[in-house]
């Protein structure tokens, strides 16, 4: 269907140069071009369609290379030497058209996995506490409300098979069926039939002599043999597979942290801000006025927050409490909803004025902070900025947060805002700073709109 949609999409994109003063050799090359650079650049693999953003990004490096790709087999048969320029202009179109069959796919697909259609069996192995662990962040990560059979992206959890049989307590929480030990992962798959999935998470007990014999029992069938690695929130974009002496290993590249890096991000995001400022000014005036009306104080609410490298700053919100809010802190000590961690957060906190609270559900209150991105100290996508007494008592791994400059939306602020326990919050804007990308700042930003609307956690 991609591969058809592709080159509807790139004939699509030749026509529309062809009729703007175009050539002929543009109809001609461009489709079979485009499909090679996007076969390339495997934009045609099966195992990029479950989730994350690297089947668009895909689309988007074989539509660099598609122009020179073009070309080159253009000059070589037609010597046309505008070509080329014909190309440049076709590229953006055919590369929008495939992302928005790649989309529609997608979403086909997860709506057939939710009513439990086209999915491939699946079987997990290894120490009960690590797929306890590995069922928790699928399901964190899945339709509130899934049940733990189906939290696999197109696979539906058939059981499982653990090295420690006799202490599977862990898992009673799950509902997932405990098949045995590993012993009983053939006879797994042959129950259940060719093409059964088999998961397999590190365990001691799980040697290079069992892994490939799980690994044979499963290519017999018909099956895919997977490897969970041993530590997560690793983006897929970060791992590749590196042979040294015959042996294959899993190369993990470092977090893109330098300034260098980053510097594309920081100049769009500084000039995405002036453009907000200007033409959000005027709904800016009116929620300040608003606020002024709605209660005694200033419009504008300052606190210090740190930022990049622990620098302080000050953040500027418009206010949405009451000027004796912070007076009035310790007193509301008893309902923090995070005395898990070190956030202080109060579900129908008492100090919140009631225009406050409307700003707060639609995130209206952070609009001041396009000050703070413009002037340098803030992103519009990073993790939260703390306050410095949370800092104090950062350990050293939650310190990381600080590697990065603080953000007006998150990973946090997408997948659930004050809801999230503390220790949720970390692992999300730690797994933002390790796996940080123009790629994954999209993502964050086109998942912003909805967060906001819904107002899921905001207060």
């Amino acid at each position: 269907m991609l591969l058809a949609a592709d080159l509807v999409g790139a004939v699509a994109a030749a026509l529309l140069v062809l009729r703007a003063g175009g050539h002929w050799p543009v109809v001609l090359g461009l489709p079979p071009s485009w499909v090679l650079a996007t076969a390339s650049h495997r934009g045609y693999a099966a195992a990029s369609f479950g989730s994350g953003s690297e089947l668009y990004l895909r689309v988007l490096r074989a539509a660099l290379v598609l122009p020179a790709l073009a070309a080159g087999l253009g000059w070589g048969l037609a010597g046309d030497p505008d070509l080329l320029h014909e190309m440049i202009l076709a590229a953006p179109l055919a590369a929008a058209l495939s992302l928005a069959a790649r989309c529609a796919l997608r979403r086909r697909l997860r709506t057939r996995w939710a009513r439990g259609q086209g999915r491939t069996t699946a079987v997990l192995v290894g120490p009960s506490a690590g797929v306890a662990e590995l069922l928790t962040a699928l399901l964190r990560d899945s339709r509130p409300g899934a049940p733990a059979a189906a939290v696999l992206q197109g696979m539906e959890l058939a059981g499982v098979c653990v090295t420690d049989p006799r202490n599977t307590d862990e898992l009673d929480a799950f509902g997932v069926p405990v098949l045995g030990g590993v012993d009983e992962v053939p006879g797994a798959i042959r129950a259940f039939g060719g093409g059964t999935a088999v998961v397999v998470l590190p365990a001691p007990e799980i040697d290079a002599g069992l892994l490939r014999r799980l690994a044979w029992s499963t290519a017999a069938a018909g099956g895919d043999f997977l490897l969970a690695p041993s530590f997560g929130d690793v983006a897929a974009s970060r791992l590749d597979v590196r042979t040294i002496g015959g042996v294959p290993l899993i190369h993990v590249r470092a977090p893109r942290l330098s300034r260098l890096s980053r510097l594309p991000k920081e100049l769009a995001e500084r000039l995405i801000a002036a453009a907000l400022l200007l033409l959000l000014s005027p709904l800016m005036c009116v929620v300040a006025l608003t606020v002024r009306l709605g209660s005694r104080g200033p419009a504008l609410f300052r606190q210090v927050r740190v930022g990049l490298h622990g620098k302080h700053f000050t953040m500027l919100k418009f206010r949405t409490m009451r000027p004796d809010a912070e007076a009035r802190r310790a007193e509301l000590a008893h309902a923090n909803h995070n005395s898990d961690g070190l956030l202080f957060k109060v579900r129908d906190d008492p100090r919140v004025t009631r225009v406050g609270a409307t700003l707060r559900r639609y995130s209206l209150d952070e609009l001041p902070q396009l000050i703070n991105v413009l002037t340098g100290r803030m992103s519009l996508i990073g993790p939260r900025p703390p306050l410095p007494e949370e800092v104090a008592g950062y350990s050293h791994e939650v310190r990381r947060r600080l590697l990065v400059k603080p953000g007006l939306t998150g990973l946090w602020q997408v997948s659930g805002r004050s809801d999230l326990p503390w220790e949720e919050a970390v692992r999300l804007d730690l797994a933002y700073v390790d796996n940080w990308s123009l790629g994954l700042d999209t993502v964050i930003l086109l998942r912003t709109g909805p967060a906001v609307l819904r107002g899921t956690g905001a207060y």
